[in-house]
């Protein structure tokens, strides 16, 4: 059986029979009704998915059906049956919200073709939704972490100006969240329900962009066998995300002022001017100021990108954040690999916190599914981390503003530390091993461990 409900309603006993042949012999699930003054109880109780609704009948009449059934559910799917094929009956239904309508008389293939169009339809709006959600949830702004002073100034910002329309330039180095921020923009704006147009202004040769942006006419080009729309076009009423807008040539540049003062363009080979409405969040890692002053940028695109600037901040500028984020990451591949990890030791994430994080957040991401991967453990432990954060962690370096004493007593633990990870895991977690190769006995590693808190669970 279909597992989506129609609801029949025809004052016409033998039109209900007939209806309700045809569609359950192609395994479709009917309520009929005969009587217009129990539909709106049958329905608030069975809640069909599409209801199938004469347009004449006593008592009550289908345009009163089709307003109360939307009132009760605007997701209901209604079509109507008429034997006056007008076209102005029809016209006042499709008006009022009817999907479609049947004029009677009519063939089984009419009915079949008309329900299951209309099933898709439904079903296509329920995919869209559930796709909505599962975006608002993925980029929605809990999505970026933080509680550092230096992202929550970026809460506060992109809050404040999500609903508007204004042009959005957001600055930082690779890695720091720039493209999840401008979802996050989109995704709470106005314009949420329409199209979100990522360009990489990097990956693409300056012939290949101009074409992807501004789409081309059938023969535009050899190998134009068809017209294609660009990606202003896809972007209208959306959001047009521009992503390392720095790079663009500044060919490319002109053509994008152009579009962004007239609201038009024309396609390649195209004589048409089409108007477009889009809004542009744009990222860079560079200083757009200084490329302006070496003419590799156009200063009057700047000012009509730059509206408004959110810059994020590098991790090693918001280190509070680490081990939320850490957490974050492990619990997320955690699940992803279902691997019971409870959590991540206290050295290792001394370790991560000491780190200066070149990559930023997407190498600690990177850091943590690697760790997740591979570890045997219930919890990520210094062993499970790569070598180069040991070696570039600032518990493992000279630390020139403390006394000599105290640097030089951190300098020995971080080597004691890093030895002995190294030794045991060269060991593979075999402390009879480990003490053998190190010529010292099976207590001083023990002690070692304790001393370090190294949590080695092998």
């Amino acid at each position: 059986m279909n597992n989506k409900k129609i609801l029949i309603i025809d004052d016409e006993k033998d039109m209900l029979e007939n209806c309700a042949r045809i569609l359950e012999r192609n395994h479709f699930t009917c309520i009929t009704i005969d009587d217009p003054l129990e539909a709106l109880g049958i329905a608030t109780v069975e809640r069909p998915s599409l209801v199938l609704t004469d347009l004449k009948m006593p008592r009550k009449g289908g345009m009163e059906i089709l307003q109360e059934m939307k009132a009760l559910d605007s997701s209901i799917i209604v079509i109507v049956f008429t034997a006056f094929a007008s076209v102005q009956s029809a016209v006042v239904a499709m008006k009022e919200g009817a999907f479609d309508f049947i004029a009677k008389p009519f063939s089984a293939d009419q009915l079949l073709i008309t329900v299951e169009r209309a099933l898709n339809h439904r079903q296509l709006e329920e995919d869209n939704v559930n796709l909505r959600t599962q975006i608002e949830s993925t980029y929605g702004f809990d999505k970026i972490i933080g509680s550092s002073p230096a992202i929550q100034n970026v809460f506060r910002i992109i809050k404040k100006i999500a609903k508007t329309d204004a042009n959005i330039l957001i600055y930082g180095e690779s890695g720091t969240g720039k493209e999840l921020t401008a979802r996050s923009i989109h995704i709470n704006s106005n314009r949420k329900d329409k199209a979100f147009i990522p360009v990489d202004c990097i990956a693409l040769s300056e012939n290949l962009l101009e074409s992807e942006l501004f789409g081309h006419e059938k023969g535009a080009f050899t190998g134009a066998y068809v017209a294609k729309p660009g990606l202003f076009e896809l972007a209208h009423q959306g959001t047009f995300f521009l992503d390392e807008v720095g790079k663009m040539t500044l060919t490319i540049q002109a053509k994008l002022l152009r579009v962004l003062q007239e609201r038009q363009f024309r396609r390649v080979g195209g004589s048409d001017l089409i108007d477009v409405d889009f809004r542009v969040i744009s990222t860079t890692n560079i200083d757009l100021n200084k490329a302006i002053s070496d003419d590799v940028f156009i200063e009057d695109l700047f000012w009509r990108l730059n509206v408004i600037t959110i810059e994020m901040p590098p991790l090693r500028e918001r280190k509070e954040d680490v081990e939320l984020l850490a957490k974050h990451f492990l619990h997320e591949f955690a699940n992803r690999n279902k691997k019971d990890i409870k959590g991540i030791s206290g050295d290792a994430m001394e370790i991560l916190q000491g780190y200066h994080w070149p990559g930023n957040i997407r190498e600690l991401q990177n850091v943590i599914e690697r760790a997740t991967s591979l570890t045997d453990n219930h919890h990520i432990v210094p062993m499970d981390l790569e070598e180069h954060l040991l070696e570039g962690s600032e518990s493992g370096r000279y630390v020139k503003n403390l006394p000599f004493k105290a640097a030089k007593r951190k300098w020995l633990d971080s080597f004691e530390k890093k030895y002995f990870l190294d030794l045991l895991r060269e060991a593979n977690g075999n402390i009879s091993n480990a003490a053998k190769k190190a010529g010292i006995d099976r207590k001083t590693i023990y002690r070692i461990m304790k001393k370090h808190s190294l949590d080695l669970t092998l």
